[in-house]
Formats: C-alpha cells, sequence, structure tokens
C-alpha cells in the first residue's frame, strides 16, 4: 500500500517539504518564464468563485504586474463563464475584487450549452438522457467554457490558465478536454491546503479561501461539495498526497479514484511500433 502512495505521489510531483514563500516565488518565476519565452502577451483564466481560480488568478495578476514592471507588454484576463445565473455569483465577483485583473471578460455559455445538447439529442437522446443527463451537460458546460477560454487566447497572443491540481489531478475531479485542458498548471502538484496557504500569503480573504469547494456543473445538484462525489474528504486527500497514513477505507477510495481516472492524465494513446 506504501509503494503505490509513494509512486502516486512522485507522479502527481507533490514534494514533501512545503515553504508557501518560496513555492509562490517559484511559480511566479515559472510563470514569467514561460510567457516570455513563448512569446504571449496575455494570460487568460476562468474565475468561478472558488479557491482554485482564485489562487491562480491572483498568481498570474501578479506574475503579468511584475513583467510590465520590466517592460513587457501583457495583460491578464479574468473571464466570467455562468450557464445563466451562477449560484454562488457573490463570491465570483468577490474574487475579481480580490484579483483586480486588467480586463474582465464575460461569457454566458447558456445558449451554446443547450445548443449542443439539442443537437446531440437529434439523434441520441436516449445515450444522453435518463439518470445521468445532468452530467453529461455538466461536461458540455466544461467543454463549452474552454472553447470560450482558447477564443480569447487566441485573439490576444494568449495562454490559457488552468486550475487543476495534486488534489484534483489524484481523483480525476476534472472534465476531460473541459476544465482539464490549459496550457498552463501553476498550481500542479500542490494538494488543497497548499492552494489555500498560497492563497492566504497571497492576501485573498479567509471566507474565499476555505468556502466549501463545488464543481457546480450539474443542474439538478448546484453547488453540491466535492467531498460528497469523493466519499473522503480533502483532509485525507491532502494526508495521502503528504506521504501520512489515512484510513484503509480511505486509503482504497483514493487509489481506485486514481487508476479509474488515468486517462486523463495521459496523453492520447497511440499503436505501439513494433520493431
Amino acid at each position: 500500500m506504501k509503494d503505490e502512495q509513494n509512486n502516486i505521489i512522485s507522479a502527481l510531483g507533490v514534494a514533501m517539504t512545503f515553504d508557501v514563500s518560496l513555492e509562490i516565488e517559484r511559480r511566479l518565476n515559472f510563470l514569467k518564464d514561460y510567457v516570455r519565452s513563448s512569446g504571449s502577451k496575455a494570460l487568460v483564466l476562468g474565475i468561478s468563485g472558488g479557491v482554485d481560480s482564485l489562487t491562480a488568478g491572483l498568481m498570474s495578476q501578479r506574475a503579468i504586474r511584475s513583467m510590465r514592471e520590466s517592460g513587457y507588454d501583457a495583460q491578464f484576463f479574468a473571464v466570467r463563464l455562468p450557464y445563466g445565473t451562477q449560484a454562488d455569483e457573490q463570491d465570483a465577483q468577490k474574487c475579481l475584487s480580490v484579483i483586480n485583473p486588467d480586463r474582465i471578460v464575460t461569457i454566458d455559455i447558456k445558449a451554446a450549452t443547450d445548443a449542443m445538447m439539442e443537437a446531440v439529442n437529434v439523434d441520441a437522446k436516449d445515450l444522453l438522457s435518463g439518470p445521468r443527463h445532468h452530467f453529461h451537460l455538466g461536461n458540455i458546460k466544461a467543454r463549452q467554457r474552454m472553447i470560450a477560454q482558447y477564443a480569447l487566447a487566441g485573439s490576444s497572443k494568449g495562454l490559457v490558465i488552468g486550475t487543476d491540481h495534486a488534489a484534483e489531478a489524484l481523483m480525476g475531479f476534472y472534465t476531460k478536454f473541459g476544465d482539464g485542458a490549459a496550457d498552463v498548471l501553476p498550481l500542479s502538484g500542490l494538494n488543497k491546503r497548499r492552494v489555500r496557504s498560497v492563497a492566504q500569503k497571497l492576501g485573498a480573504p479567509d471566507d474565499l479561501v476555505f468556502k466549501t469547494p463545488t464543481a457546480d456543473l450539474e443542474s439538478d445538484a448546484p453547488l453540491k461539495p466535492d467531498e460528497d462525489v469523493y466519499g473522503v474528504t480533502y483532509d485525507e486527500i491532502d494526508d495521502f498526497l503528504e506521504g501520512k497514513t489515512v484510513s484503509p477505507s480511505a486509503h482504497h477510495k483514493i487509489t481506485a479514484a486514481y487508476r479509474a481516472s488515468a486517462h486523463k492524465r495521459a496523453l492520447p494513446v497511440v499503436p505501439i511500433e513494433i520493431a
């Protein structure tokens, strides 16, 4: 059991020690170096109202401002991507006020999402209807959001920032080619408590830092806590990623989720060349 845990920790790039100030500096330098080396002129990030996008947004805006101070012309776009009216819109707006981005763009994805679902239903309604209808609709929402962000990035010579981190990567808790798609992942290798630590250090208020994490994708269960889906807590996930001992039940659920979601963390499979 311990060997598998250690292998997962290594695969997800989780460090055994953590200094929040050094980690912020390292990741800001990474962002700035990558923007320069790629010749990009913008960073684009969807802001949901949760701590992950808040943290990535604070890092992105800080990196861009630092680059402008040194003479590099770049900007940060914070993008609101509601599906109609978002249940926690107030939190999303508060995140924007904390980040203070260069530009805020709002794109309502409801019309595009509903149109895609309607188009698929013409010949395949039997596949998407039933008890998992809202699950499939949620995946379409996530992919429409990424379409919008790449439209902005493409028009501004920008890079799309993703919010995936080690805890979500471990559990496979994201939509493949939806919120799992991005050019840069500044939170990679951090577990949830370390993401929160970074957010606090960057000046985020506690009510946003410690807000109950939700995906808010399934319309029939808005703001459903991530932990209810996992069947384990973020504390258990974070302990696992820090090499600590968790209960046998939590260990089983975590490793089972990691194995089942392997395809999300892999490049598309190709035929093996035979010599």
